[in-house]
């Protein structure tokens, strides 16, 4: 059974630091490419940052500079170091695992950034 579970979620203060955590269970992690989306109440779901698994990054350019995500093969876990988090950032942020037509998606963690 594939499982992916994110964590780290939470209200947090513009200008506020959010690490964010998925865990995945039940597939062949290192062929997967990871990805971390977002969706705000009333937008579409959008890509925010996904790294290969070659270990390559792209992210979306809004969030260029403050989003870092990294991978941990041996862990299969992937994570996303959010900084100077401002009020549009707030979303449900998921995380996905995609492998040509393998196409998987965890719950959700919802991020609210709020003063």
């Amino acid at each position: 059974q594939v499982q992916l579970v994110e964590s780290g979620g939470g209200l947090v203060q513009p200008g506020g630091s959010l690490r964010l955590s998925c865990t995945t269970s039940g597939i062949n992690f290192e062929i997967y490419t990871m990805g971390w989306y977002r969706q705000a109440p009333g937008k579409q779901r959008e890509l925010v940052a996904a790294v290969a698994r070659g270990g390559s990054t792209n992210y979306a350019d809004s969030v260029k500079g403050r989003f870092t995500m990294s991978r941990d093969n041996a862990k299969k876990t992937v994570s996303l170091q959010i900084n100077s988090l401002e009020p549009e950032d707030t979303a449900v942020y998921y995380c996905n695992a995609r492998f040509f037509t393998r196409d998987y998606w965890g719950q959700g963690t919802q991020v609210t950034v709020s003063s």
